[in-house]
Protein backbone atom coordinates (compact mmCIF):
# COMPACT_ATOMS: atom_id res chain seq x y z
CA UNK A 1 0.00 0.00 0.00
CA UNK A 2 1.06 3.64 -0.66
CA UNK A 3 1.76 5.50 2.39
CA UNK A 4 2.03 9.55 2.25
CA UNK A 5 1.24 9.63 5.76
CA UNK A 6 3.91 10.40 8.61
CA UNK A 7 4.02 11.21 12.22
CA UNK A 8 2.53 14.84 12.03
CA UNK A 9 1.13 15.51 8.55
CA UNK A 10 0.16 13.72 5.45
CA UNK A 11 -0.15 14.30 1.65
CA UNK A 12 -3.45 13.68 -0.30
CA UNK A 13 -4.51 15.05 -3.32
CA UNK A 14 -6.39 18.45 -4.06
CA UNK A 15 -9.83 19.09 -3.59
CA UNK A 16 -12.47 21.29 -4.41
CA UNK A 17 -12.67 22.52 -0.97
CA UNK A 18 -9.11 23.83 -1.40
CA UNK A 19 -10.14 26.47 -3.84
CA UNK A 20 -9.66 29.31 -0.83
CA UNK A 21 -6.59 28.03 0.09
CA UNK A 22 -4.82 27.85 -3.15
CA UNK A 23 -6.25 31.20 -4.03
CA UNK A 24 -4.90 32.90 -1.32
CA UNK A 25 -1.32 31.21 -2.14
CA UNK A 26 -1.06 31.92 -5.74
CA UNK A 27 -2.33 35.38 -5.06
CA UNK A 28 0.40 36.10 -2.61
CA UNK A 29 2.84 38.35 -4.07
CA UNK A 30 5.61 36.89 -1.27
CA UNK A 31 5.64 33.51 -3.35
CA UNK A 32 5.48 34.95 -6.58
CA UNK A 33 9.27 35.29 -6.98
CA UNK A 34 9.55 31.61 -6.60
CA UNK A 35 6.45 30.51 -8.41
CA UNK A 36 7.30 32.86 -11.42
CA UNK A 37 3.85 34.25 -11.12
CA UNK A 38 3.42 37.57 -12.74
CA UNK A 39 -0.66 38.15 -12.24
CA UNK A 40 -2.87 37.16 -10.07
CA UNK A 41 -5.29 34.09 -10.58
CA UNK A 42 -8.79 34.35 -10.31
CA UNK A 43 -10.90 31.81 -9.13
CA UNK A 44 -12.69 31.08 -11.97
CA UNK A 45 -9.24 29.37 -13.30
CA UNK A 46 -7.98 27.73 -10.09
CA UNK A 47 -11.94 25.83 -9.96
CA UNK A 48 -11.07 24.81 -13.45
CA UNK A 49 -7.11 23.61 -12.38
CA UNK A 50 -8.88 22.05 -9.02
CA UNK A 51 -11.47 20.11 -11.44
CA UNK A 52 -8.24 18.72 -13.48
CA UNK A 53 -5.82 17.80 -10.56
CA UNK A 54 -7.52 14.27 -10.15
CA UNK A 55 -5.49 13.87 -13.95
CA UNK A 56 -2.48 10.71 -13.64
CA UNK A 57 0.79 12.34 -13.44
CA UNK A 58 2.05 10.04 -16.56
CA UNK A 59 -0.69 12.20 -18.75
CA UNK A 60 0.18 15.68 -17.56
CA UNK A 61 3.74 15.28 -16.20
CA UNK A 62 3.19 16.99 -13.18
CA UNK A 63 1.49 15.81 -9.35
CA UNK A 64 0.62 18.28 -6.63
CA UNK A 65 -0.40 17.50 -3.34
CA UNK A 66 -1.49 19.01 -0.46
CA UNK A 67 0.31 18.91 2.79
CA UNK A 68 -1.82 18.48 5.80
CA UNK A 69 -1.83 18.29 9.25
CA UNK A 70 -4.20 15.45 11.40
CA UNK A 71 -6.34 18.08 12.04
CA UNK A 72 -7.11 18.79 8.68
CA UNK A 73 -5.69 22.22 8.24
CA UNK A 74 -4.06 22.47 4.71
CA UNK A 75 -0.52 23.45 5.22
CA UNK A 76 0.90 23.80 2.10
CA UNK A 77 1.87 22.23 -1.29
CA UNK A 78 4.12 19.91 -2.60
CA UNK A 79 4.65 19.05 -6.75
CA UNK A 80 6.49 17.07 -8.49
CA UNK A 81 7.16 18.62 -12.05
CA UNK A 82 8.44 17.87 -15.36
CA UNK A 83 8.07 14.76 -14.55
CA UNK A 84 10.11 12.63 -17.46
CA UNK A 85 9.30 8.69 -17.10
CA UNK A 86 11.57 8.29 -19.77
CA UNK A 87 14.65 9.36 -17.97
CA UNK A 88 13.00 8.87 -14.37
CA UNK A 89 13.21 12.28 -13.07
CA UNK A 90 11.13 14.85 -11.94
CA UNK A 91 11.63 18.35 -10.33
CA UNK A 92 10.80 18.82 -6.61
CA UNK A 93 8.73 22.24 -5.32
CA UNK A 94 7.00 23.12 -1.69
CA UNK A 95 5.62 25.27 -0.04
CA UNK A 96 4.14 26.08 2.88
CA UNK A 97 2.45 29.15 3.38
CA UNK A 98 2.49 30.45 6.74
CA UNK A 99 5.37 31.55 8.36
CA UNK A 100 4.11 30.66 11.61
CA UNK A 101 4.57 26.90 10.24
CA UNK A 102 8.00 27.38 8.87
CA UNK A 103 10.64 26.01 10.88
CA UNK A 104 8.73 22.91 12.44
CA UNK A 105 9.87 20.43 10.54
CA UNK A 106 6.90 20.31 8.51
CA UNK A 107 9.11 21.07 5.55
CA UNK A 108 11.09 18.02 5.87
CA UNK A 109 8.46 15.71 6.69
CA UNK A 110 6.23 16.47 3.80
CA UNK A 111 9.83 15.98 1.49
CA UNK A 112 10.88 12.86 2.64
CA UNK A 113 7.38 11.50 2.29
CA UNK A 114 7.63 12.96 -1.43
CA UNK A 115 10.88 11.60 -2.03
CA UNK A 116 10.16 8.04 -0.44
CA UNK A 117 6.97 7.95 -3.23
CA UNK A 118 9.29 9.32 -6.23
CA UNK A 119 11.82 6.38 -5.34
CA UNK A 120 9.65 3.50 -4.71
CA UNK A 121 6.51 3.96 -6.41
CA UNK A 122 6.98 5.94 -9.50
CA UNK A 123 10.48 4.39 -9.96
CA UNK A 124 12.44 8.10 -9.93
CA UNK A 125 15.85 7.54 -10.64
CA UNK A 126 16.66 11.02 -9.73
CA UNK A 127 14.54 14.31 -8.42
CA UNK A 128 15.87 17.75 -9.01
CA UNK A 129 15.01 21.63 -7.13
CA UNK A 130 16.24 24.42 -8.73
CA UNK A 131 16.31 27.43 -5.49
CA UNK A 132 17.26 30.93 -5.04
CA UNK A 133 20.53 31.52 -3.47
CA UNK A 134 18.80 33.83 -1.25
CA UNK A 135 16.14 31.14 -0.32
CA UNK A 136 18.19 29.96 2.88
CA UNK A 137 15.61 27.67 4.31
CA UNK A 138 15.27 25.78 1.48
CA UNK A 139 18.57 24.97 0.68
CA UNK A 140 18.88 23.69 4.10
CA UNK A 141 15.98 21.68 4.00
CA UNK A 142 16.97 19.93 0.54
CA UNK A 143 20.60 19.90 1.34
CA UNK A 144 19.56 18.26 4.59
CA UNK A 145 17.67 15.09 2.90
CA UNK A 146 20.44 14.67 0.93
CA UNK A 147 20.00 16.68 -2.00
CA UNK A 148 23.41 17.71 -3.54
CA UNK A 149 24.24 21.19 -4.84
CA UNK A 150 25.44 20.60 -8.57
CA UNK A 151 25.57 23.55 -10.18
CA UNK A 152 24.87 27.38 -10.47
CA UNK A 153 23.00 29.63 -12.47
CA UNK A 154 24.23 33.00 -12.22
CA UNK A 155 21.87 36.23 -12.86
CA UNK A 156 18.91 33.98 -13.18
CA UNK A 157 15.92 35.63 -11.51
CA UNK A 158 15.41 39.37 -11.74
CA UNK A 159 13.70 40.26 -8.87
CA UNK A 160 13.08 43.66 -6.69
CA UNK A 161 15.73 45.41 -8.89
CA UNK A 162 18.80 43.07 -8.87
CA UNK A 163 19.56 39.63 -10.39
CA UNK A 164 19.92 36.45 -8.26
CA UNK A 165 21.76 33.29 -8.55
CA UNK A 166 19.44 30.15 -8.27
CA UNK A 167 20.97 26.91 -7.43
CA UNK A 168 20.57 23.64 -9.11
CA UNK A 169 20.31 20.58 -6.53
CA UNK A 170 19.46 16.71 -7.16
CA UNK A 171 19.10 13.27 -5.25
CA UNK A 172 20.40 10.50 -6.74
CA UNK A 173 18.47 6.76 -5.96
CA UNK A 174 21.40 4.71 -5.73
Amino acid sequence: MISLSGKNIYLRALEPEDLEFLFTLENDENVWEVSETLAPYSKYILKQYLANSHKDIFEVKQLRLAISDYNDHLLGLIDLYDFNPQHHRAGVGIIVLEEANRNRGIGKEALSLLIDYAFNHLNLHQLYANISQENEPSIYLFSNLGFERIGIKKDWHYTSGKYQNEILYQKINH
